[in-house]
């Protein structure tokens, strides 16, 4: 069983920077890739950005590529989301994820999940 805590969430200011964290324990954290959601209120939780096991190989949502960034220390157990250039539209719950090996853009293929934290941008 794995246990994934969020956190670096809070309220700031359209344009600013962010970085999330989430934290692993209770599995071998180099055999999962990793991935993180957000959900704003009234909608599904919606794909963000995954990262393979060794962090090689990266995948990113449209609307967050080329802003945000998805990383890992698997000697740290913690994988990282660098956010910039936040935007309103950005605000809702982020999530973190894990499942074995391969990454996805389907929430439903992660047998993981943190509790999350909340991004709240203002205009």
């Amino acid at each position: 069983q794995v246990q994934l805590i969020e956190s670096g969430g809070g309220l700031v200011q359209a344009g600013v920077s962010l970085r999330l964290s989430c934290t692993a324990s209770g599995g071998a954290f180099n055999t999962y890739a990793m991935g993180w959601f957000r959900q704003a209120p009234g909608k599904e939780r919606a794909f963000v950005a995954a990262i393979s096991p060794s962090g090689g190989n990266t995948h990113y949502a449209d609307s967050v590529k080329g802003r945000f960034t998805i990383s890992r220390e698997n000697a740290k157990t913690t994988v990282y989301l660098q956010m910039t250039s936040l935007t309103p539209e950005d605000t809702g719950v982020y999530f973190c994820a894990a499942r074995r090996w391969l990454l996805s853009v389907a929430p439903d293929r992660y047998d993981f999940w943190g509790q999350g934290t909340q991004v709240i941008v203002s205009s």
